[in-house]
């Protein structure tokens, strides 16, 4: 099987520009590909996970990637998908999201000797002359046909500033500009970002008479509602002071039944061969899938001993209601009102709810329970010696958990 067909096979590819000459780049390690990562926030998340997957695939089998930060186009902000204008941020904090993500990265992309390079896209927009770019770049695209993309289409709703119309325009850029500067040959990401993908290798081929390429991955659980990496608590961090390494192996552990053998097939590095012997699993055999997605992701993104600690972690806590690396926490005093706390400032403070209003609603429909003991009234409080010792072991629904301490 060659690359390509493999990456067929795993389910990852949906849409190609010019798919034998794709293959052909692939196939042979000839492909200098990027894709681009805009700096929204300090850490990556699971919904960067299957990009930076697809990126070790290639270079194992001698591409070549470039990870693009967008230090440049994140000034502006991606209109895809949003019924709203991101947030502007400041130089300052796009800076250090940068160097965040460069130090992530290099657990999954080898950088050495020329293997790989990571360039910020702001060392080429930021210096850009407005009128050369219209002039230059501006010139080779129809406003009606930009108005079609798919990625303005929710912001037309409310109203596409002309600051986000500008972004598929700067991205297309950057394809031009890695073309010229490092040879890249091939652009890939999310099939949300289709439009502005095809922007680039169409600016390449009539500004410069050049081939170049367009693959998109296919994003599994992003396209159910963008509910890849959201929980309670907001999205699954790589970062393990964001997300613990319990709780991105329990958000993996939880993938439903339906999601857990294409994880697997995207996601790991699994043969193909042993994949294919857990389709026919059902029932409880699921469960064990689901383990070893868990494990193998984890084993991943933090490393080998902090996944047999979370698996560990996690066996513990379903046999015995009790687990020493589950995600912990601690009371403060504020949350004590006569040496007691109540049921919904715990569920709230810890985190297991984003309010207390959905703690009420939470043990008003029976799903909370504290120490295997379900709890039913909203006023139920607890003594402070309760937590005293190793703490307690607050549940919410049947996969969300958190050990109360002092």
């Amino acid at each position: 099987m060659t690359v390509y067909d493999e990456l067929v096979a795993r389910g990852l590819i949906a849409q190609v520009t010019d798919e034998e000459e794709i293959k052909e780049l692939i196939n042979t390690g000839k492909a200098t590909f990027y894709i681009g990562f805009d700096p929204t926030a300090d850490s990556l998340h699971v919904g960067h996970f299957m990009a930076l997957c697809l990126m070790k695939r290639l270079q194992m089998a001698g591409n070549k990637p470039i990870a693009l930060i967008g230090g440049g186009t994140a000034m502006v902000g991606d209109p895809s998908g949003r019924t709203d204008m991101r947030q502007m941020m400041t130089p300052e904090i796009i800076q250090h999201n940068c160097d965040c993500f460069k130090e992530q990265m290099s657990k999954f992309i080898d950088f050495s000797e020329g293997k790989a390079i990571m360039v910020n896209n702001a060392d080429w927009l930021m210096g850009l002359n407005y009128i050369e770019l219209l002039r230059d770049v501006g010139a080779h695209f129809s406003v009606n046909r930009m108005l079609t993309a798919e990625c303005y289409k929710q912001r037309m709703e409310k109203g596409l500033s002309f600051l986000e119309f500008n972004y598929m325009i700067m991205q297309s850029y950057d394809f031009l500009a890695l073309f010229e500067k490092y040879g890249c040959n091939l652009q890939f990401g999310g099939d949300d970002q289709w439009s502005n993908m095809l922007g680039g290798t169409e600016l390449i081929r009539r500004k410069l008479g050049k081939d170049a390429y367009a693959m998109t991955i296919n994003l599994l659980l992003n396209s159910e509602g963008k509910k890849m990496g959201k929980t309670q608590k907001g999205a699954v961090w790589l970062n393990p002071e964001k997300t613990t390494p319990f709780e991105f192996y329990q958000y993996w552990r939880n993938v439903d039944d339906a999601d857990v053998i294409k994880c697997i097939k995207m996601l790991t590095f699994l043969p193909l061969e042993e994949i294919e012997k857990m389709e026919s699993w059902e029932g409880s055999e699921l469960n064990k899938a689901k383990e070893i997605l868990a494990y193998e992701l984890t084993k991943l993104v933090h490393n080998e001993e902090e996944a047999a600690k979370a698996q560990e972690s996690a066996k513990a806590l379903f046999s015995s209601g009790n687990a020493a690396n589950m995600p912990t926490y601690e009371l403060k005093e504020d949350d004590f009102t006569d040496n007691a706390v109540d049921i919904l400032t715990l569920l709230h403070a810890s985190g297991l709810v984003p309010s207390k209003s959905e703690a009420r609603r939470a043990v008003q429909q029976g799903g909370v329970s504290i120490e295997g003991e379900k709890i039913t009234d909203i006023k139920t409080t607890f003594a402070r010696d309760k937590f005293s010792g190793n703490g307690i072991v607050l549940k919410k629904g049947k996969k969300n958990f958190r050990k109360i301490v002092l």
